[in-house]
């Protein structure tokens, strides 16, 4: 930046005051010169200017007015004024407002000039070092969002808002939690994929995931996991809400609605409806990142998750069905319309459960 030529636009409606600067600086500058305010105007339409000068006491517009005029649209040139005494307290208003970076007593020193100029270029250098920079780091910050937005799609937003406002510790720690965990299944999803290609499938699944998605986000709950056609939502971690065991059912609830959206999009392309089952636990879990310091997923683990699975395959023969544990039951009664289906032995676990058929809202 050094090496560019350095442009000054001097203004004074004395020819004399015009031939005299030139005279003296173009050896070291490219100069322009204008006898008043509407000849600089054009000058700096049609140039790259670094510097203005003008002078204050010119006819139909001053130095200041000038500026002024011109500072909004060409806010980069450094701008100085040439006055005399008489003028000393317009000219300080305008540099306390900012608008002038010097003032130049006439008759000027060629000498004292040319150190003033001198100073003013090495301040336009700097601004527009400055301006490169701010360009840059914007540039720069406007990545980071496009990859925090991106990131943010394959991890619940939730948790990475957890991440960034984190103090310290590791952010392998889990912590243990009490929540909410639903799993919904589509059933018959192989023979269903067999009447689509291989992208109409892709395509379902969007579909699908994004349809479901809405009522767990509207009833403060994330998706954990999308693993092939199961959705596996928890409700309480990372963040918890009051009533989660009821957000789960109420978002269940909707999601069994939201199948008449699917299956309406679908109807002309499928031959069977959608269905799916839905089950729903209550219970303490720990949550936290798993994987290793290249890899990492946001994972919630324990019986209560496994339980919670082990609960929606059960609706495997009912389909549309939401089943929830005795737990979450004991929330929502007073709410939900239930119909027990008895104690009833779930793979892996000793025992019996109870579980309950969600009927709808109560009135």
């Amino acid at each position: 930046m050094q090496n560019l030529p350095f442009n000054i636009l001097y203004v004074d409606d004395e020819e004399q005051n015009l031939v005299s600067f030139k005279a003296a600086f173009r050896r070291f500058y490219t100069i322009y010169l204008a006898n008043n305010g509407e000849e600089g105007l054009q000058f700096l339409k049609t140039k790259e200017i670094h510097l203005i000068i003008t002078d204050q006491r010119m006819p139909e517009m001053t130095g200041v007015e000038f500026l002024e005029r011109i500072l909004e649209d060409y806010p980069d040139p450094v701008r100085m004024i040439l006055t005399g005494f008489s003028d000393i307290d317009a000219i300080a208003n305008a540099i306390n407002s900012g608008r002038v970076f010097r003032y130049i007593s006439k008759p000027w020193n060629q000498d004292e000039l040319k150190m003033t100029i001198e100073n003013a270029k090495q301040l336009y250098e700097l601004q527009q070092k400055n301006k490169l920079l701010l360009s840059d780091l914007q540039h720069t910050v406007n990545e980071q969002e496009k990859t925090l937005k991106l990131f943010m799609k394959y991890v619940p937003e939730p948790v990475v808002n957890k991440a960034l406002n984190a103090k310290g510790g590791s952010i392998f720690k889990g912590e243990s939690r009490k929540i909410a965990v639903l799993f919904c299944d589509l059933r018959g999803f192989t023979s269903l994929s067999e009447e689509m290609t291989p992208i109409e499938v892709v395509d379902f699944l969007n579909k699908y995931y994004s349809v479901m998605s809405d009522p767990i986000r509207k009833y403060n709950g994330i998706v954990n996991q999308f693993v092939g056609d199961e959705i596996f939502a928890t409700f309480g971690a990372p963040m918890s809400y009051p009533k989660n065991e009821l957000n789960a059912v109420y978002c269940a609830l909707e999601m069994k609605d939201k199948l008449d959206v699917l299956n309406e999009f679908y109807k002309n392309r499928l031959e069977n409806e959608v269905v799916f089952g839905i089950g729903i636990n209550f219970g303490e879990v720990v949550a936290g990142n798993l994987g290793t310091e290249d890899r990492l997923d946001y994972s919630v683990t324990g019986d209560t998750v496994n339980t919670g699975k082990r609960i929606e395959t059960l609706s495997k023969a009912h389909p549309n069905d939401i089943l929830i544990s005795e737990k979450v039951y004991d929330a929502v009664k007073d709410k939900i319309l239930t119909k027990p289906w008895g104690p009833i032995d779930i793979k892996g676990r000793q025992g019996k459960i109870q579980v309950y058929q969600v009927l709808g809202r109560k009135k």
